[in-house]
């Protein structure tokens, strides 16, 4: 296995393991405003993610760091392509940030609500827009062999971009819903419950279609077709979110949560994996594609920087488990009278 594959992996993976886990966080901001009504539940709401969100965004930066230490050409074309949305991203997440931090600070009805929609928005919109803008990673961007950028932000809004979009809406919020059914009690426990399932058909119907405009408008179906053994990285995604149902009709939340994040880690990787052995797909001229080969740093680069991820992955894995068990309790009337509660 060359250093460039290794490295492909494992830009992918970090993608993969930031959706899972910030995917909750960014699923249950978009269904905020569609479930809490009461103060409490606001809250409660709030107080679900309040522990963990800051550290999942550690594999944002991660994937993001890694894309440009490793494929710094696949940088370079990636954020002149997609700089609108993924600035537009930038700053829904600070404002995300930011609703966190402020919403208590004052007293006042109108001041609350005003951070509760940037606290939506600030999770609706990067939900919607990482959808976006894997889809359209996927199917190809516009760019010459100089890694010039034919088009705009309306092109990325075409159709397949517009069901990704959708997909990782709808799947997030169901996986949001599903984190706060382990994370709260008495109602708003079983009405998250009831949010997850009624989500549910509507996730499968995102996902066949997005399954079905992938084969239409992409080329990822190319490696699976030439090696069957690789159709067990999608099959393992649509099992997962198949069982997410039979687990929530037996009551067993946590795993009907980790069965979603088994989905979620195995769609992504499934986009990547057909899209070897590019990094970046050019619709506009398919041979000035951006390749794990010709987009790669050094050898020497990868080497170094091999050996700085293998320490710190693992570290920042083990404090995240830590933090998970230390904090995997029920957001009750003891946390939200605490101090240190949003």
């Amino acid at each position: 296995m060359t250093l460039e594959l290794i490295w492909f992996l494992l830009w992918g993976v970090l993608w993969a393991v930031y959706f899972v886990l910030d995917g909750y966080d960014l699923g249950l901001g978009t269904i905020f405003p569609f479930f809490a009504k009461s103060e409490r539940e606001k809250r409660v709401l709030y107080n679900a993610v309040a522990p963990f969100w800051d550290g999942n965004e550690v594999w944002l930066i991660a994937a993001g760091g890694i894309t440009f230490a490793a494929f710094p050409r696949a940088y370079a074309i990636m954020f002149s392509a997609l700089y609108a949305p993924l600035f537009i991203i930038l700053f829904a997440l600070i404002m995300r940030a930011a609703s966190f931090e402020f919403r208590s600070k004052v007293d006042s009805d109108g001041w609350r609500k005003m951070w509760d929609v940037f606290q939506f928005l600030g999770n609706f919109v990067p939900a919607l827009l990482f959808g976006v803008a894997f889809a359209n990673i996927f199917q190809g961007i516009p760019f010459d062999a100089d890694g010039v950028y034919y088009g705009s932000i309306l092109k990325l809004l075409n159709v397949y971009g517009i069901i990704g979009g959708l997909f990782f809406v709808i799947n997030f919020s169901m996986h949001g819903s599903l984190w706060l059914s382990m994370k709260s009690d008495g109602e708003i426990h079983d009405r998250a419950i009831v949010y997850a399932k009624r989500l549910w058909p509507f996730t499968v119907a995102l996902a066949v279609a997005f399954l079905a405009a992938t084969g239409f408008y992409t080329d990822l179906f190319v490696n699976y077709q030439k090696n069957g053994m690789l159709l067990v990285v999608p099959a393992i995604g649509v099992t997962a979110l198949l069982m997410v149902r039979i687990f929530l009709a037996g009551g067993r939340n946590h795993l009907a949560w980790i069965s979603n994040a088994i989905s979620i880690f195995f769609v992504i990787m499934f986009g990547i994996i057909g899209m070897f052995p590019k990094l970046l797909p050019s619709s506009l001229d398919p041979a000035a594609s951006v390749t794990i080969f010709n987009g790669a740093s050094s050898t020497l680069t990868l080497q170094i920087m091999l050996g700085v991820v293998a320490v710190i992955i693992p570290l920042v894995l083990l404090y995240q488990l830590w933090a998970v068990k230390l904090l995997m309790h029920v957001v009750d009337d003891e946390v939200l009278d605490s101090d240190e509660s949003y």
